[in-house]
């Protein structure tokens, strides 16, 4: 038996799961790390502690077996910067969720840029994604972007820097589901984009080179696991995810359920231009087969269910909250819109914060509990309606993963309010699953695509169980509490 190590470097914790050859986890490590809140609406990571985190997770898992290779995935967005002769970081990650830079996006927005960076990058302007981060720490970490301009500095997001401190600073490199959430690279062309550098004012020379998803991404320094392994394999969390799920066919969907929900459909060969305002980013390229997808990124889901625990005292247990959903009332008439970092697609508010509508003296905990989730089931229906407006015809299964899909009550009323079967794997660690089948497939351990959809296993579906009349109530609600929010 081989096996494939995963790294799944996460917004709040690092992960490594040991998978055999037969894509059946043996071994799992995770580690919380914390999270940095300097100002209202920043949120930072420090780059050490993630390293540091992810280097004993990595130890812990490979005491079972000693893996052929190693892929990796990681959040999105987050940048960090560091300087080439040390590796130090030169500050605090930046992490996808920090809304910084949303008065600059604004004002790009406002000059009219907005069109030709969507055409190039199929993105939109908006603090989430790396450049404005980059542009922020070189503008205002004193010195950096003197050192930038000589060369002295590199950056990455988290995969990039992984590599680097992996490969003993040997590997300065990244994949292009990763490098196109940065806002600096032509996804047409997949090369950085001059023009977009000079936009945001960002030396070339800090940048990465940018690489298929299946490719030798060189070894580990053989002093950190006592041998060279081969690093084969690397895509962003959410492409990772849709590789774990299998869609490798047009017009398949995966949502998930982590920090945030992010929903992507293979459009193949294709890169669709949003007219309602999604993104269109790589899907992958898995051994010269490329594909694109259409994503829709929701900033907050199992964010929510942490602050029901941690900040307002809710709920004991994240699991909980199945029971307390279910003992809830239906007509509760509370609204919840999770805004905490603003809101993502369809309609890129990161001005907005969280709100509560509809609370009465007769509100209850338990339905506070289950509104919350309800918020989550809502947006993932604005995400699809929104694919629908882009020409995606009604989808026959949506395919959901992350931790809030082991919710059954979730799960169900997704569905429901989807009007769509949802489908939940068999394997929950799909997101780590997919970056291991990457190392497999450039390392032989597994043939190809084909082999792996074939192992791909549902552990249950849920049907559309609710009345018509019932989900035009809760739709009802949700829309009008909503275009209150967005004023």
């Amino acid at each position: 038996m081989k096996y494939l190590l995963a790294v799944d470097q996460g917004t709040t914790s690092s992960r490594a799961i040991l998978f055999d050859s037969n894509a059946k986890p043996v071994a799992t490590a995770q580690e919380e790390f914390p999270q940095h809140y300097p100002q209202s609406g920043w949120v930072e990571h420090d780059a050490e502690e993630i390293w540091a985190s992810t280097l004993r997770v990595m130890k812990q898992a490979m005491a079972t077996a000693n893996p052929s290779a190693i892929g990796i995935t990681n959040q999105r967005e987050t940048v960090v910067i560091w300087d080439r002769a040390s590796g130090r970081p030169i500050h605090n990650a930046i992490v996808w969720q920090d809304r910084r830079t949303a008065d600059y996006c604004l004002a790009l927005a406002a000059d009219g840029v907005e069109p030709e960076v969507q055409a190039k990058t199929g993105l939109l302007l908006d603090p989430y994604f790396s450049a404005s981060k980059i542009k922020w720490l070189l503008d205002t970490i004193p010195g950096a972007r003197e050192q930038a301009d000589r060369g002295a500095l590199a950056v990455g997001t988290i995969d990039t820097f992984l590599l680097w401190r992996l490969t003993g600073g040997r590997v300065h490199a990244t994949d292009w589901t990763n490098a196109a959430r940065t806002m600096l690279y032509d996804i047409h062309h997949r090369q950085w984009d001059d023009a977009l550098l000079r936009l945001f004012d960002i030396p070339p020379g800090l940048l990465p080179e940018v690489c298929p998803n299946t490719h030798d991404f060189g070894e580990t320094d053989s002093a950190l696991f006592g041998r060279a392994i081969p690093i084969a394999g690397m895509a962003g969390d959410q492409q990772a995810a849709l590789v774990g799920q299998a869609c490798f066919t047009q017009g398949m969907v995966k949502s998930t359920y982590g920090t945030g929900c992010f929903m992507l459909m293979n459009t193949g060969t294709q890169a669709v231009a949003s007219s309602a305002r999604l993104l269109t980013t790589p899907a992958y390229d898995i051994a010269g087969d490329r594909a694109y997808a259409l994503e829709g990124s929701i900033f907050v889901a199992g964010a929510a269910v942490r602050w029901l625990r941690d900040k307002i005292g809710l709920i004991e247990t994240s699991e909980a909250t199945d029971a307390i959903a279910r003992s809830a009332r239906d007509a509760h008439g509370i609204v919840v819109i999770p805004a905490f970092v603003g809101l993502g697609a369809p309609h890129w508010r990161p001005d907005l914060r969280g709100s509560i509508h509809g609370v009465t003296l007769d509100t209850t905990a338990a339905d506070l509990v289950r509104a919350t989730l309800e918020s989550i089931a809502f947006q993932t229906r604005d995400l699809t309606d929104a694919m629908a407006a882009d020409g995606s015809t009604r989808l026959p299964t949506i395919r959901i993963d992350g931790g809030m899909a082991k919710n059954d009550w979730f799960a169900q009323f997704l569905a429901d309010i989807l009007e769509t079967p949802v489908e939940r794997p068999a394997s929950h660690e799909t997101t780590a699953l997919g970056a291991a089948v990457l190392a497999g497939i450039t390392t032989g351990v597994i043939a190809d695509k084909a082999e792996f959809a074939a192992k791909w296993q549902s552990d249950a579906r849920f049907e559309v169980t609710m009345p018509d009349d019932q989900r035009a109530r809760h739709l009802g609600e949700w829309q009008s509490a909503l275009q209150r929010a967005l004023r």
